[in-house]
């Protein structure tokens, strides 16, 4: 199981306090393990996962020790002293010991965090996620990547990158660098379902990305939409631990207040959905190329399960949809200034 993390509500900073913070934490890994008593689970840090929210520090703290004392379960000794030390681990899956789990501290690199101004490796997890990849390489293992705070752009947003630009781009240059051992990327943070699509600096799709929507629904004052309540399942081949599918279940959180009852329904299966083989970077890659025609109804679909189908008479063009369909395809800031410029701006001069 993955869990990426933001369990504290998102609250005014002086409705919480660092004990708050650690209690939350401590009652959903609780709860997690009295319902999956025998379910490995790996762990992400959020931004809320903090007190101050956003603050995560490059040094051990109280909270990366109290979860690291609430996650001894599920982790060995290596992967707890680096989760003490700046709230990032690695270890393999059993009984898969071929491959590997890197979860790491996004929350590092977001724009909001002021302790790792003019830093250029925080934590030294740059060093370290470079280290751990190659002797992943050099042990034949597959990776899977997990994280809070995703790569890339904000699909809503324009221009705007999920963390800041410097440690973005030093991301894609690793993730680029040890491509053919990485077997998929699984990040939350947005409370929105997107997926991205990592492409070589020659343009060839070489990883799947996914971003999870959250179980609480959220919106700023600006946004007409949230989402629904979603959490999902991957299935994937034991041999080389290749994606093959995604079924995505929501909650109708209209119905459920309406009736007084939950009822978790399967939103959709994705290669069924939009017709592809699989969860490969190649079928990833032309499926957002369909999305780019003009009216293309696979897109529609796309953008209203964007929001967990919390509203199926969205519509996303011009703009819209062109920082959608860059957002999923490029993940630098030149490959994604480039695609507003082919998607965008030749349409409206």
């Amino acid at each position: 199981m993955i869990w990426t993390g933001d369990s504290p509500p998102h609250v005014p900073v002086h409705e919480l306090s660092t004990e708050k913070v650690i209690n939350v934490i401590a009652n959903m890994t609780a709860t997690i393990q009295n319902l999956f008593p025998n379910r490995q689970v790996f762990p992400a840090l959020g931004n809320h996962d903090y007190w101050p929210q956003d603050q995560l520090p490059v040094v051990t703290s109280r909270v990366y020790n109290a979860v690291a004392d609430l996650w001894e379960p599920w982790l060995d000794e290596e992967a707890l002293h680096t989760l003490r030390k700046g709230g990032f681990y690695s270890q393999k899956v059993s009984p898969n010991l071929k491959l590997r789990i890197i979860s790491l501290n996004t929350n590092l690199y977001y724009g909001p965090n002021i302790m790792t101004l003019n830093k250029t490796d925080p934590a030294d997890q740059f060093e370290w996620l470079e280290n751990t990849l190659n002797i992943s390489q050099q042990n034949n293992e597959k990776v899977y990547i997990i994280a809070h705070i995703p790569v890339g752009y904000l699909p809503y947003s324009g221009g705007t990158m999920a963390m800041r630009e410097f440690y973005n781009e030093k991301l894609i240059e690793i993730f680029r660098k040890y491509g053919d051992i990485i077997a998929g990327q699984f990040y939350g943070h947005t409370h929105r379902d997107s997926i991205m699509v990592l492409s070589d600096t020659k343009g060839s799709p070489i990883n799947s990305l996914f971003v999870a929507p959250a179980v609480t629904p959220v919106k700023s004052v600006l946004q007409k939409q949230t989402n629904n309540p979603g959490i999902r399942l991957f299935q994937y081949d034991p041999h080389d631990y290749k994606l093959l599918d995604m079924l995505q279940y929501y909650l109708n959180l209209t119905d459920a207040n309406l009736k007084g009852e939950s009822n978790w329904e399967l939103e959709y299966v994705l290669t069924q959905t939009y017709n592809i083989e699989d969860l490969q970077p190649k079928s990833l890659y032309g499926l957002a190329k369909q999305f780019a025609t003009p009216g293309n109804e696979q897109f529609m679909k796309y953008y209203k399960y964007f929001f967990v189908s919390y509203d199926s008479s969205v519509i996303c063009d011009g703009k819209c949809k062109a920082y959608q369909i860059c957002a999923i395809l490029s993940l630098d800031h030149i490959s994604y200034k480039d695609c507003l410029r082919q998607h965008y701006i030749k349409h409206h001069p």
